[in-house]
């Protein structure tokens, strides 16, 4: 099911929106790996995923997500996994752990968490040390909403080096701020690669945020 929606969403944008400008795909790892990116548009998982293909990816769900029959399926089919936003647990780590040693899926996770903020969260950074994978920063610029493709506003993504995380070195307070600020001024840097005028505007968050 991967797999066939990637053949045919990919032809669909490309129609709709023109061919996609994709940077430095060659700095993907062949092993496991987070993909992390500054999350812009609900449209990221789909738009990252297509774009570092053949490579296969989990990712994250509210668990809202899951309730119908169909949806559950179907979003299962496509390696994702049911979160409780509110009060995530130790499910939301461990199993992206599990799934990053075991299978043959990367995962990409938005450590701000939310479009509506920029501000970074740990959770990829331990998920990165206990699987023992490296995070790959990438961003995203282009059309944020579905209507905004027939614009023909280009698609872009870049990819950054990736970024190790010291196994044996403890994740206190300042290792993880010299990451967090590693990891932002990776995208800062792949944003200003793409275009040095691009700045993205945080929309305000409605009362209820589905993604």
């Amino acid at each position: 099911m991967y797999r066939f929606l990637i053949h045919l969403v990919n032809p669909i944008l490309t129609l709709i929106n023109g061919r996609a400008q994709i940077v430095h795909k060659d700095r993907l790892p062949k092993g496991n790996y987070i993909l992390v990116a500054p999350h812009r548009t609900w449209m990221d998982p789909v738009l990252l995923a297509i774009a570092a293909y053949p490579k296969e990816f989990s990712f994250m769900a509210k668990e809202e997500l899951f309730g119908n029959k169909f949806t559950n399926w179907f979003l299962r089919k496509l390696h994702a996994f049911p979160v409780n936003r509110k009060h995530p647990g130790m499910s939301a780590i461990k199993k992206p752990i599990n799934l990053l040693k075991k299978s043959d899926l990367s995962t990409i996770i938005f450590p701000s968490g939310s479009r509506y903020s920029s501000k970074l969260k740990g959770g990829a950074l331990l998920i990165a040390k206990l699987a023992n994978v490296p995070l790959v920063p990438a961003v995203y610029q282009g059309p944020l909403s579905l209507g905004a493709l027939w614009t023909r506003k280009k698609r872009r993504i870049a990819f950054g080096e990736p970024i190790t995380i010291e196994r044996h070195k403890r994740l206190d307070d300042d290792y993880q701020h010299q990451l967090e600020e590693q990891l932002q001024q990776a995208f800062d840097d792949l944003d200003h690669e793409l275009d040095p005028s691009f700045k993205y505007v945080i929309p305000p968050k409605p009362k209820d945020d589905d993604f």
